[in-house]
């Protein structure tokens, strides 16, 4: 049987390579946010700046023993991002996944996913937590299809628009 079309989907999600950060890496990652829930949800500034606060926090903080932070490529570029932070002893979190549009298709937010949960559960985690809102209908999507329940949701302003943010865990 033939191999996977050079260009096809297929072909292509294979092609992405996913790798711990470099140099700049970390400011794509805000630039990234900002950009795409910019143009998509006409979030403000107030987003990009949460974003860096993550992720200076992130840096600052970082234990390579409980902690990662995933970027993926295709070709050479950049195309997403994933975080997983040591929230407690036994509760990781999920922050921070980014795919580009150019990537979109290829499966790489469910890749990136799968990828905080192999890490989670090999560090003996016990549970996962992320937040995320409601309109973010592909993200909320991959975490459903991944066993994370919904444990809240509260109505807030922030970034520029009306929000229900949401909490979601899944037990490890």
């Amino acid at each position: 049987m033939p191999g996977p079309r050079v260009g096809s989907a297929r072909g292509r999600a294979s092609a992405v390579q996913l790798r711990n950060p470099r140099a700049g890496d970390f400011g794509w990652v805000v630039q990234a946010h900002g950009e795409v829930y910019g143009r998509e949800y006409g979030w403000n500034a107030e987003f990009e700046a949460l974003v860096a606060e993550l992720v200076a926090r992130f840096i600052r903080r970082f234990d390579p023993a409980w902690e990662r932070c995933w970027i993926a490529e295709l070709n050479g570029q950049r195309v997403g991002a994933v975080f997983v932070v040591r929230k407690s002893a036994t509760v990781a979190q999920l922050r921070m996944l980014v795919v580009t549009p150019e990537a979109r298709g290829l499966g790489l937010g469910a890749r990136l996913t799968d990828e905080c949960l192999a890490f989670a559960r090999a560090k003996g985690y016990r549970r996962m937590v992320l937040w995320t809102n409601s309109l973010l209908v592909a993200a909320r999507h991959i975490y459903q299809s991944r066993g994370f329940d919904l444990t809240g949701s509260e109505a807030h302003h922030s970034y520029g628009a009306d929000l229900v943010g949401e909490t979601w865990a899944l037990k490890l």
